[in-house]
């Protein structure tokens, strides 16, 4: 197995020994991986091997469901987001995340946005019209419904509805965005888009994303994780992990012969 730091890189996330069960079955093997701040990491894989475990694991998603056993740490800035005295609630303040399929509420576009710093306390309507417009404008959204605030989220496009969870998802001021095959649902412009305001958000966000196409991965991220069977093979700059890969089961994954 190789993983590779990028030099100088300071560490957002750093998770040692994590295993993670799901009653008898291991979902996840001893994993070992540092996730570097202000970057794009993607995670690659075929289907069940365990990629989407992991990235649910950084904001502690997998805990509502029954059975699960979870055994290592798993560090934000050097605290352990499983101890006993992390608020899970403001562990997911901290670590957004966008899904698969854009999930807007039944709300207005405003609402959507206002949404979680309303559950946070920031009541005061000129603090939530300039977090509502700052987030819109980081999703590159705003232009595109400032004159509809009100109308409901449910009435945009596609690629419109995943902009807009973004939005969501950056109103609460996390440090790090977990994105789950964010574009698969999409048409190719609106997977564009998506692609290259994930570029932008990395400036000032540490972001972790799962996709299954790894054009995507070797086009938009900073490094990239391939995962087989529950296990990290290979973790490295995305550049050298695709075209000098060190372990034989990643060649022969990007180079198709199999997943």
């Amino acid at each position: 197995m190789r993983i590779e730091q990028k030099g100088g890189a300071a560490k957002m996330i750093e998770i040692e020994k994590l295993q993670l069960y799901y009653g008898e079955f291991q979902a996840l093997k001893n994993i070992r991986l540092s996730i570097p701040e202000r970057s794009i990491t993607a995670f690659i894989g075929p289907s069940g091997c365990g990629k989407s475990t992991l990235l649910r694991t950084l904001n502690r998603m997998n805990d509502s469901i029954p059975g699960v056993r979870i055994e290592g740490r798993v560090e934000l800035q050097g605290k352990d987001i499983y101890s006993a005295d992390t608020e899970v609630e403001s562990l997911r303040k901290r670590v957004g995340m966008v899904f698969q399929q854009p999930n807007p509420f039944p709300k207005s576009i405003y609402d959507n946005v206002a949404y979680g710093p309303r559950l946070h306390g920031k009541l005061k309507k000129a603090d939530l019209d300039e977090l509502v417009e700052r987030s819109l404008r980081a999703a590159s959204l705003w232009e595109e419904v400032k004159d509809n605030l009100k109308k409901s989220a449910l009435g945009l496009s596609g690629g419109q509805q995943q902009r807009l969870c973004i939005a969501r998802a950056l109103a609460v001021e996390p440090e790090v965005l977990l994105m789950d095959e964010s574009t698969s649902a999409l048409d190719p412009i609106s997977t564009t888009k998506i692609e290259e305001l994930t570029r932008e958000l990395s400036r000032s966000y540490t972001i972790v994303m799962v996709t299954h196409n790894m054009h995507q991965a070797a086009r938009i991220s900073d490094r990239t994780v391939f995962f087989l069977n529950g296990e990290v093979v290979e973790a490295a700059d995305t550049q050298m992990l695709f075209s000098s890969p060190v372990d034989q089961r990643t060649e022969d994954y990007i180079s198709g012969r199999f997943g």
